[in-house]
């Protein structure tokens, strides 16, 4: 369901774009959550409303000025982030949406001050990816929006971005609607950058705002396998024009068997994808062709 219109706020060029930052917890990272929002707290400018919020856990005693929410129950990473977003609307509501992973860490100060930037300039920008580096400095392939992780220090449009670091115009939200909650963790980013793309915003990938993240393996969560494939099919048959779509999962399938996962990944993955078929995520609303046209010019064709 999409979320309740809010009229946004009526700004002119010299304005400065109010943020909320946006944390999910699931109680285990304190330490690091800690250092994220003194991380989030000493930025320059303006300070933003921060909210954290505990997916069916308690919290420990944050600072005074970060809002604390407890939720009854672990809604996934797309039900939480929405959960988030409806707080920061009821409290006055924001102009840009900053969403960060509890165990990342902002190295710069003026992090923020880029994003309002980056916004303020170019009133057609919807949604700014960050670079995500280990504490050396490095970025993973797989933390590069584009094909082949090429120059992960190379900015510039994109047609989707990394969900543990990213600032969207609330706008946009109220444009296209929340996140899918149904998809619980994988790809709520692509679908919620499809939409965006479809409805005419552009997506920026900024490597000068960096989120400093410990390596990770993408198959650490349990539910890696299956999530992953299952949401690669309702994202196709969500959005993707239906001569599309088995040209989409074929290319997934061959690239996943082409990875060698382990025999008991790959019968998750299968599960997942066989469950993705046999069930609806609806609604359907196919991209434009025009849609698809400027996401190859932007060198990924939405069948790969």
């Amino acid at each position: 369901m999409n979320p309740p219109h809010t009229t946004p706020r009526e700004t002119s060029p010299t304005d400065t774009p109010t943020v909320g930052v946006v944390i999910l917890t699931m109680g285990d990272r304190d330490k690091e959550l800690r250092a994220l929002l003194h991380s989030v707290t000493a930025q320059e400018g303006d300070p933003a409303t921060v909210v954290v919020l505990a997916q069916g856990v308690e919290l420990p005693v944050l600072p005074d000025q970060i809002a604390a929410v407890e939720l009854p129950e672990n809604l996934g990473i797309p039900g939480g982030r929405n959960a988030g977003v409806r707080w920061l609307r009821e409290h006055g509501g924001v102009d840009l949406v900053l969403v960060l992973d509890d165990d990342g860490l902002l190295p710069r100060t003026d992090t923020l001050r880029l994003v309002r930037e980056a916004f303020t300039a170019n009133p057609r920008l919807g949604i700014v990816g960050f670079r995500i580096a280990d504490e050396n400095g490095h970025s993973q392939r797989r933390h590069v929006p584009r094909l082949r992780g090429a120059d992960p220090l190379r900015s510039g449009p994109v047609t989707t971005y990394l969900g543990g670091a990213h600032a969207i115009r609330a706008r946009v939200i109220d444009e296209v609607g929340e996140f899918p909650t149904p998809f619980f963790y994988a790809h709520e980013e692509t679908d919620f950058a499809w939409r965006a793309l479809d409805a005419g915003w552009e997506i920026d990938y900024r490597a000068d705002l960096v989120l400093h993240h410990p390596r990770t393996p993408a198959a650490r969560h349990a539910v890696y396998y299956r999530n992953t494939a299952r949401n690669r099919v309702w994202l196709a048959k969500r959005h993707l024009p239906a001569v599309l779509v088995p040209i989409y999962l074929a290319s997934w399938a061959a690239y996943t068997l082409a990875q060698r996962p382990p025999l008991t990944g790959l019968k998750s993955w299968w599960a997942g994808f066989f469950e993705g078929v046999r069930t609806a995520c609806p609604p359907r609303r196919p991209m434009r062709w025009r849609t698809v046209r400027r996401m190859t010019r932007l060198g990924r064709p939405p069948v790969i």
